[in-house]
């Protein structure tokens, strides 16, 4: 099953991207890392809001703190020069991470 897609760069209130556990079942721990490296190489302001929480995804430890697990709605948002690439590709790294 592949998971729903949707992102935005600003304007109104963006719909959710989707966080999944990859098929192998690995920890979220491989995905934190690997957002966090994707968000930083943007010079735009990224978030991330998951039950009422927002972090910036640029470190490890916020995207863990979050708290998202497989199956969870995550939002994805960004504000800047390049959001609309930087919230297309953690929209990737969310639905596509193994």
């Amino acid at each position: 099953r592949t998971p729903r897609r949707r992102a935005s760069s600003g304007g109104s209130r963006p719909p959710p991207a989707r966080l999944r556990r990859g098929d192998d079942g690995r920890s979220g721990q491989f995905r934190s890392g690997q957002l966090a490296r994707a968000a930083g190489q943007f010079s735009s302001t990224i978030e991330l809001d998951f039950n009422g929480k927002t972090i910036n995804p640029t470190g490890v430890l916020g995207v863990m703190g979050l708290g998202a697990t497989a199956g969870s709605t995550v939002t994805v948002r960004a504000t800047g020069p390049d959001a609309h690439d930087a919230v297309a590709t953690l929209t990737d790294v969310l639905a596509n991470a193994e």
